[in-house]
């Protein structure tokens, strides 16, 4: 156990899972708050239209976008197809909480028959950790348990918090053509305990006694060690890796997993708690300058079958994972959530292992956790080689790169009074338009959580002012003060496409729920869905995601098509964090250059701004 036992030997003893709750928080006022929430509203149908010809028009040439104009005047005609489909969009809006929501679950998510792993749950990396039991013993659990977390707020307007609520106790169950997502907490009956695995075996963890009291730290570390010690031999078949796998080939799987009882308790036992603590082989050991990306991989898929890729239930909507080595993070499963809400929550973790005050804890002897049984038959254990060598062919395929960019932060772009977000987004269109000398469909992700259970949409950080500021940037003829003027003026037109999408106004999710409408209504699809201008414009070689938290902490994911890259980052006040993914078997992609080409764009653009004299609009 050595270091990881060292590890849990600088626990500090203290706090508990729930705090006494604030007379201010008041459980319900949760409930209250949703109720008073807008809305998401659906955008005029001719604004749609228009705004999506302008999003085009840098990624398509100029035969497809006349072909497209043609299209979108037939279908927004009077008494057109598209007229149609808006009403029943907004009869759909008048009848539901939010119109786009369940679809956006089924069609985004539970419909997508990928492996979650890569292509659709994220991984976040965390400093060292040096605190395994107050991480285990936040407040935030029993905040969220009960109801009562603070109402967050942008731009003074309160945010959806119903995210949050799903988080916990909450599960991905596979099926054979589409999955579902199971939330347990508010059940009469919610889970107490957590689950928790090492080589490859599950445990329940009661972390409430029976009085209802929480689990204090050294409690929990002694649970732990006891987990430790009676799981030390690795020759267990790693079950968990069946989670892995393509979504049918999984709920084939699944099915005949759980025709077994025992295995069946187990599985349930896992899908109800609160979430799974995954404890770690130590990985290879890197460089400290490799560091950073080998964990990214390590949270992402686990290393591969030999590692600890058998090691998680990539299904489990929150898992936090922690290496022997001290490494640690988290993956969450992204049906139930975003990313910033997990953030959030990891940084009020983080924030709370800081400042856990010293309990001691009289020493009532505790049970020994439970250790789930599975029953191995010849199928299920070809099931399993099989999802070992298809997570061995995923984990060879990804290349991940995270970068510390410590030239500068938000402070830069903030002094030139620009969105450092913007300012991030044209370094990545100057970066891929150097590589590649062409602009390319690039997605932002965008909170909806303005209005009630709202999810995302689509910032399009590629514009028709982005890309005259990157061909101007490297042109020798094109005087600086212009670059400067075509700069600022990218950097205004992303910040107005971000408060446009944050409104509910932006043209991605409006679309999608025009063409749900047109399948619904069992009419034959539009052309303008079936149109190469559609295609173009969804396949996103750019999947960027900002996802800013207190911690100094990076996310990633992988890219979303297989010639693309998936970038995520957090901007710090004196740095950034990125994470730059790429596939192997793509032969025009690769992180590196991708991340030093973000790195060499950010730091030209710097230099443009400061050599250049102030340039006025």
């Amino acid at each position: 156990m050595s270091q990881a036992k060292d590890l849990w030997h600088k626990v500090k003893p203290c706090g508990h899972l729930v705090r006494p709750v604030a007379p201010t928080q008041l459980p319900g006022r949760y409930l209250s708050h949703q109720e008073g929430l807008p809305n998401l509203p659906v955008p005029p149908l001719q604004q749609t239209c228009e705004r999506y010809l302008a999003a085009l028009e840098p990624i398509v040439n100029e035969k497809e976008l006349s072909h497209t104009k043609e299209l979108l005047a037939e279908f927004q005609g009077s008494g057109g197809v598209g007229e149609r489909l808006q009403k029943g969009l907004e009869r759909r809006a008048h009848k539901t909480q939010n119109w786009l929501s369940d679809w956006w679950l089924t069609t985004a998510y539970l419909d997508y028959r990928m492996p979650v792993v890569i292509h659709s749950s994220p991984g976040v990396v965390l400093p060292r950790l040096n605190d395994l039991g107050s991480l285990l013993d936040s407040p935030c659990v029993g905040l969220v348990h009960s109801e009562t977390l603070p109402v967050e707020y942008l731009g003074g307007k309160p945010l959806c918090m119903n995210q949050y609520y799903q988080v916990l106790s909450s599960c991905r169950i596979p099926g054979l053509k589409r999955d579902t997502v199971v939330n347990y907490s508010r059940s009469s009956r919610p889970p107490t305990h957590i689950t928790v695995v090492h080589n490859f075996q599950f445990f329940v963890l009661d972390v409430y006694n029976s009085d209802g009291t929480p689990l204090t730290v050294d409690q929990l570390y002694i649970q732990l060690e006891k987990i430790w010690n009676s799981s030390l031999q690795n020759n267990k078949e790693p079950v968990g890796i069946l989670t892995s796998n393509h979504r049918n080939t999984w709920g084939k799987a699944y099915s005949s997993l759980i025709r077994d009882k025992t295995n069946k308790k187990s599985v349930q036992s896992i899908q109800t708690s609160i979430f799974t603590v995954c404890l770690d082989a130590a990985m290879p050991r890197v460089s400290e300058e490799l560091y950073r990306s080998r964990a990214a991989v390590q949270m992402l898929h686990g290393g591969g079958s030999r590692w600890n890729s058998g090691n998680r239930w990539f299904d489990k909507t929150l898992q936090f994972i922690v290496g022997e080595d001290g490494s640690c993070g988290v993956i969450y499963e992204h049906a139930p959530a975003e990313g910033p809400p997990i953030v959030s929550l990891i940084d009020h973790v983080v924030e709370y292992t800081k400042k856990s005050e010293i309990v001691r804890t009289p020493m009532v002897p505790l049970p020994m956790p439970r250790k789930l049984r599975f029953n191995i038959t010849p199928e299920i254990k070809k099931d399993i080689d099989d999802a070992k060598q298809n997570m061995n062919i995923m984990v060879h395929d990804l290349d991940v790169k995270v970068i510390v960019f410590s030239h500068f932060g938000k402070n830069v772009p903030k002094a030139h009074k620009m969105s450092p977000d913007a300012f991030i987004q044209m370094g990545l269109q100057l970066a891929y338009y150097r590589m590649y000398l062409q602009c390319c469909s690039t997605y932002e992700s965008a909170s909806l959580r303005m209005f009630r259970l709202g999810r995302t949409d689509t910032i399009r950080s590629c514009s028709v002012d982005s890309a005259n500021f990157v061909k101007a940037m490297d042109d020798p003829a094109k005087p600086n003060v212009e670059k400067v003027i075509l700069l600022e003026k990218a950097v205004k037109a992303h910040r107005a496409y971000t408060d446009m999408a944050i409104r509910g106004q932006a043209i991605d999710r409006h679309l999608l729920g025009l063409k749900l409408q047109a399948i619904e209504d069992l009419t034959s699809l539009p052309e303008i869905f079936m149109d190469t201008s559609y295609a173009v414009a969804n396949h996103y070689n750019l999947s960027t995601s900002q996802v800013p938290a207190q911690t100094d902490c990076v996310m990633c994911f992988g890219p979303v098509v297989p010639d693309g890259y998936g970038v995520c980052y957090n901007p710090m006040a004196e740095h950034i964090n990125f994470a730059v993914s790429a596939f192997n078997s793509c032969d025009k992609t690769n992180a590196a250059r991708m991340a030093q080409g973000l790195e060499s764009a950010l730091l030209d653009m710097r230099s443009l701004l400061e050599s250049t004299p102030k340039a006025k609009l």
